[in-house]
């Protein structure tokens, strides 16, 4: 009997859950679900006569790599900074490895030994790294197919709310996956490609320098990514006179963000220093200028004009962050006290419908034209639990595992999706789950 372990039965792990625990119950495989909070995998497992709850301490080495023994197959859900510990496992117990993150240059640099072990390492399977990569993949090789050379690449994706779920909620948006990882988002510095010419966008000015996109009748904003320009390697597209990769917010979204950015709030790279209470108010107004006669509105407004926008006004006030209400986050820096105080407001209803939505804006040439074509999904959401990127994430995993449970992956080595016998499989079955793509020439 073939084993599969699931590391992590967090947010994004729902649907890759139930998918493989409803694959489970007639093929000859078990299923062994292990988080931090033994509860959280009980739920998911149930009664379930295949499938297996285990408390696990990821950090715990000895428990980790006895669970990873008793398996054939793991799918890290993890953070991101632990796949690399579960890899070096996988590989010393030569087992296969699923995960929907980016791959880390220390996971890079194991392929030539998990090819010798005849094993996969299959990385950013998921939605945002994943679907993208997939569908993109699929578009380009059907237009190379044909004779076309693709010069022009954009995409973005973004994790967001259903209309249904918006209602009184100006910022139009409630955290979906990791909150930390949202606050973090986009430090550093932005690279991408524009008519040939190669273009950069430090941290600061990020935000404030948005595309307008609208993908079915819905308009959006989008900022780039960090790293655009290594996708034009992995993708085999050298002759790209343009390459973006970005995040979709909704109108709006950014320049409120924005706000944050310019005062240093989502810095995390120190502490604090504080004495009593702390409430929203003075968390905000330690980043004003001094000033005994002035409130923290007016400072505010001065030294960041574009607060003065009644609709960003409006935000920063739904948020509390004018009020006097204590807080007591569990970590002080910047960046924490303001994700405890977003996770507060931007925590889904357990009725909340989100939304994923993604879109690919290609050109191709060859000798006779020039064709541009739009590729875009929108996938919605049942509930808090069984969200948009729930399916986005974790089904694409879940059906990478089927394929390899089933011996239909003949690949090896540390691999991304980007393969005819990984996306082919995979987005076939994802359309009869209803998550597909539209095309559309133009």
């Amino acid at each position: 009997m073939k084993q599969v372990l699931i590391l992590g039965a967090g947010k994004s792990s729902s649907d890759l859950i139930a998918y493989l625990l409803d694959y489970a119950k007639n093929k000859s495989v078990k299923l062994i679900i292990a988080d931090a909070d033994l509860a959280v995998a009980q739920r998911h497992v149930g009664i379930h006569p295949m499938a297996e709850a285990r408390r696990l301490d990821a950090g715990d080495d000895s428990a980790r790599k006895a669970l990873i023994q008793e398996v054939d197959i793991v799918i890290s859900m993890l953070p991101a900074f632990m796949h690399i510990t579960v890899a070096k496992d996988c590989l010393a117990l030569r087992k296969h490895l699923l995960t929907a993150s980016y791959i880390s240059e220390e996971m890079r640099a194991l392929d030539p030994p998990v090819k010798a072990a005849d094993l996969l390492f299959l990385n950013e399977c998921g939605l945002d790294p994943g679907l993208d990569h997939m569908s993109a993949m699929r578009v380009i090789k059907a237009y190379q197919d044909k004779g076309f050379e693709t010069v022009s690449f954009k995409s973005y994706c973004g994790g967001l709310l259903a209309p249904s779920a918006e209602r009184d909620n100006p910022w139009q948006y409630k955290f979906t996956w990791n909150p930390r990882n949202v606050v973090l988002a986009g430090q550093g510095v932005s690279k991408y490609l524009e008519e040939g010419d190669f273009k950069y966008i430090p941290y600061h000015q990020l935000f404030s320098r948005v595309d307008k996109l609208s993908v079915g009748g819905v308009e959006y904003d989008g900022y780039a990514n960090r790293d655009s320009l290594s996708y034009r390697e992995v993708y085999g597209l050298k002759k790209l006179r343009t390459i973006l990769r970005g995040t979709l917010r909704r109108v709006g979204f950014c320049q409120a963000w924005d706000v944050f950015v310019q005062l240093g709030m989502t810095d995390d790279t120190y502490s604090l220093a504080w004495t009593g209470d702390l409430t929203k108010r003075k968390f905000l107004n330690a980043f004003l200028p001094f000033d005994p006669n002035d409130s923290v509105e007016s400072k505010l407004s001065r030294l960041i004009p574009q607060s003065q926008d009644a609709a960003i006004f409006q935000k920063l006030a739904w948020l509390g962050l004018f009020d006097h209400e204590v807080i007591t986050p569990s970590k002080k820096t910047p960046a924490a006290i303001l994700q405890h105080i977003l996770e507060e407001k931007w925590k889904l209803n357990a009725a909340d419908q989100d939304m994923t939505v993604m879109q690919h804006l290609f050109e191709f040439e060859n000798k006779q034209s020039t064709i541009k074509v739009s590729s875009s999904m929108v996938c919605i959401g049942e509930n808090a639990q069984h969200t948009a990127m729930s399916k986005t994430v974790g089904l694409p995993l879940a059906i990478a595992c089927k394929l390899l449970l089933e011996n239909r992956l003949s690949l090896r080595g540390v691999q991304l999706p980007i393969y005819e016998e990984v996306y082919d499989p995979i987005l076939d079955e994802l359309e009869t789950l209803g998550i597909n793509f539209k095309e559309v020439e133009f």
